[in-house]
């Protein structure tokens, strides 16, 4: 059997038939394309469309080519350019002119939009674990550190002290939305687009419900042309996938540099770092580096995607092969990233001494101080510039704010009184008692609901 060319009397050109061909990269598909058959075969014997014996020979044989697959004992032949007319040749060899009869009621539009929602389906469901998996190892690493003070951070200078704990929290926050939008991505990929046929239904009896309940989709497609075109759901994952890249970089960014020798807060494990080919001092972060770098190649999937459907018309249109490529890569790119962070996050050492040091220097109390002259009557403005002088006068000292005695501080205002001294980093960390804040008892609750969020997903 060769692929389908009634009008044609010549051969596509060799170099055509291999820039058309998608058997390179479908064939990843099998499962699915093999899956969506034996319901459609089902299905037709079912309305008597075709007989049962058929049908039985049908699943019989389609059964015998998974087995194939799986052993990697299957005949492909390049020439039949992709997953589905290969599986087809295959299945007539096999038991013959039944074969032929798989087709009725069926398009290879509608199949392969079947097969991607499918795939992507069960994409979704592994994503979602990794992201769980990813999460754990953040709470671990959170729960292990609960008393770490580090200095938070804004424009990358020191801001206002925070619990290391409630620092790494923001990302597992990120990542409970990662999970959130694949879960609602899920519900557009969650339709059936099959009985849809090129793109206008087909004349035949067939029960698409059935074929719903069998393929285990929530809905049935409300519009033939749409659903053969459609591949909104296949850039929506990639689009979700961007933004869980794009948190995954920002935390590897930190972890850059905060592994270094002038931010020491945190070593990576030898396992996650290399060496130089030149200098032996070097621990260089090439893991973290390469998931910030591969975030880029998937925000360029979304972008092809997007550019592909942009122009085109209704209804199906062989541009939408390019559809697979980037939405392979970027779910393989997520899965292995989500899976290696997940070890480095699990290894990673927090220099606690060093983080607190590091939140000691410098005028990181300078918002408590003016803070307690707001509390003293001073509106809020009027303190920022006291607070302002102080800090001024104590650069110019060569002083942190610890260092500076009563009367120095009331060089600036006589509202400072010898309470003044006891602003510390524990102090202004634990007045931070609001919800979402950074204050012990607000950290505990939300270690406890990071806790539950992952024990009821579970």
């Amino acid at each position: 059997m060769k692929p389908t060319r009634p009008r044609m009397q010549k051969g596509l050109d060799r170099k055509a038939q291999a820039y058309t061909a998608s058997l390179p990269f479908d064939r990843r598909l099998y499962r699915e394309d093999i899956e969506g058959s034996i319901a459609h075969a089902r299905m037709l014997a079912r309305q008597g469309i075709i007989s049962e014996k058929d049908a039985e020979l049908i699943v019989m044989g389609l059964v015998s080519i998974r087995e194939e697959m799986e052993q990697g004992t299957f005949p492909f032949k390049e020439e039949m350019e992709d997953i589905h007319m290969n599986i087809e040749v295959r299945l007539a060899e096999k038991i013959g002119d039944a074969a032929g009869r798989l087709h009725t009621a069926r398009s290879r539009n509608d199949q392969i939009a079947l097969d991607m929602r499918l795939y992507l389906k069960r994409a979704i469901t592994e994503t979602v674990g990794r992201l769980r998996g990813f999460q754990k190892a953040l709470l671990e690493l959170a729960e292990a550190n609960k008393s770490v003070v580090m200095p938070g951070y804004t424009h990358l200078q020191r801001a206002q002290p925070v619990l290391f704990t409630h620092h790494l929290l923001a990302y597992f926050e990120m990542a409970q939305r990662d999970v959130e939008r694949f879960l609602d991505c899920l519900k557009r990929v969650d339709v059936l687009p099959l009985g849809s046929g090129a793109l206008a239904g087909v004349p035949y009896p067939i029960d698409r419900d059935f074929l719903a309940r069998e393929l285990g989709f929530g809905w049935v497609s409300q519009n033939s042309i749409d659903a053969v075109s459609d591949r909104d759901f296949v850039a929506e994952y990639e689009a979700a996938a961007c933004l869980a890249m794009m948190h995954l970089s920002r935390l590897v960014e930190e972890l850059v540099l905060w592994s270094t020798e002038e931010f020491g807060l945190v070593e990576m494990d030898e396992a996650y770092a290399t060496g130089s080919s030149i200098m032996p001092q070097k621990r260089n972060p090439d893991v973290a580096e390469l998931a910030r770098g591969k975030t880029g190649r998937v925000y360029g999937h979304l972008m092809a995607i997007l550019t592909t459907l942009k122009g085109l018309p209704l209804a199906y249109n062989r541009d939408l092969q390019e559809d697979k490529e980037g939405l392979f890569d970027t779910i393989d790119t997520l899965h292995f990233t989500l899976e290696v962070l997940t070890g480095m996050v699990q290894t990673l050492k927090v220099d606690s001494a060093r983080t607190r040091k590091a939140a000691e220097e410098g005028y990181i109390l300078a918002t408590d101080l003016a803070d307690y002259l707001v509390k003293k009557g001073i509106p809020f403005r009027k303190a920022h510039g006291i607070v302002g002088e102080v800090v001024r006068y104590a650069s110019e000292s060569g002083k942190g704010l610890k260092e500076l005695t009563l009367e120095e501080y009331r060089r600036s205002s006589n509202l400072f009184d010898k309470d003044v001294l006891n602003i510390t980093l524990e102090s202004s960390i634990a007045s931070r008692d609001v919800p979402g804040g950074t204050a012990p008892e607000q950290v505990k609750k939300a270690l406890a609901r990071a806790r539950e969020i992952l024990k009821g997903d579970a």
